[in-house]
């Protein structure tokens, strides 16, 4: 399954958004799947065959629910007229919240890539695990930041991180007890810090070994300060096959959370290719213009519509949080002038940082 664009993405997640919220007081909710180059004629004749068992429905009240969300799945196919090119989902009901009234609703989309399942369903909610497969992030990177005295281990999930597990170690300070040899003394150290690279090791194994395994781990960043990472990497502490998914090892200063956004912020030209990594550079790159050069960048609803109905635009950042109407407003007019749009997470410190100044920020192509 490819990886699908921001735009799309969105209007998937609204989709599925809208639908999850739906509630049949019977199996009367109508989901039908039709796969890419199937005869959409085809599921038209089954469709009226269900409508036909369908009138054996004792209760009256759910016949009518499901006469009608078969009725509106027929007009919705006719309306169609032919099957995408990637296939089509489709979905039918009585959506009125209020017993005995009926509102029949239908919608439909064609998915980003190829449909290659048939589905015709009636429950109480509409079938969406096909759909929701194309939001699913299907590799990720692992993040370690560590180094004698502490670790952290996570995972970055499309934009997200995900704080997997922490440890801090026994091993004592560099200075001494009083009575022990210098000796000694460096030899419990030296035996504190290999129990804890082992047990770095371990977690490394647990948490990264079967997604390494499966295929879905793309690969692990190492961080930390100092040489420590490089003596944690090079001595067999770590088991062969999650050694071999390190990728690169990076300088932070930081091995708790702190850290682990530190290394992110550093392993930009190994993440080149995710969206976050995109993310971050684009909405990092407005802030700083918005604090060196403010004629070029513009925020706020108000601000930012001024600039984009002049065309002066290059890329809108919406954020997530925003009301999807102010979104697909923004969006219609970013398509009138060729204007770049990013809708932005807030899985990334820059996003709530987009967020916290009003969720809309443009860089514009003039000074305006």
């Amino acid at each position: 399954m490819s990886e699908i664009s921001e735009t799309e993405r969105y209007k998937l997640k609204k989709l599925l958004k809208q639908l999850s919220l739906y509630k049949g007081r019977h199996t009367e909710l109508v989901s039908v799947y039709i796969p890419a180059g199937y005869d959409i004629n085809k599921v038209m004749t089954q469709i009226f065959e269900e409508k036909g068992t369908a009138s054996n429905i004792k209760s009256t009240g759910t016949r009518k629910n499901v006469e009608g969300a078969l009725d509106k799945m027929l007009t919705q196919l006719r309306l169609l007229k032919f099957n995408p090119p990637n296939g089509v989902a489709l979905f039918a009901g009585n959506v009125s919240e209020k017993e005995g009234k009926e509102d029949f609703q239908s919608w439909w989309i064609e998915p980003p890539s190829p449909l290659n399942i048939r589905i015709y369903k009636c429950d109480k909610t509409f079938e969406l695990g096909p759909l929701e497969q194309y939001l699913e992030t299907k590799e990720v990177y692992g993040l370690v930041v560590m180094d004698r005295r502490e670790a952290t281990i996570a995972l970055l999930k499309g934009k997200a991180i995900i704080i997997l597990d922490k440890t801090s170690s026994n091993v004592p300070g560099k200075t001494k007890a009083g009575g022990q040899s210098s000796v000694r003394f460096a030899q419990l150290r030296e035996n504190a810090t290999v129990d804890f690279f082992k047990k770095i090791a371990e977690m490394m194994k647990k948490h990264y070994l079967t997604l390494a395994a499966e295929h879905k781990l793309k690969g692990i960043i190492l961080g930390g300060p100092g040489h420590t990472k490089y003596e944690f990497r090079d001595k067999d502490y770590i088991t062969d096959q999650v050694n071999k998914k390190i990728i690169a090892v990076k300088d932070v200063s930081y091995t708790d959370e702190f850290g682990i956004q530190e290394l992110l912020e550093k392993s930009e030209d190994v993440l080149a290719q995710e969206s976050v990594a995109e993310e971050k550079k684009i909405v990092g790159d407005f802030f700083y213009k918005l604090a060196s050069n403010q004629k070029i960048v513009a925020y706020g609803i108000n601000q930012v519509k001024e600039a984009l109905e002049l065309g002066a635009v290059d890329m809108l950042l919406l954020s997530e949080v925003l009301e999807e109407t102010v979104i697909e407003e923004f969006q219609e007019l970013a398509k009138k002038f060729g204007t770049k749009v990013m809708i932005v997470s807030i899985e990334t410190r820059e996003g709530v940082q987009l967020r916290d100044i009003g969720k809309i920020g443009a860089i514009l192509r003039y000074a305006i």
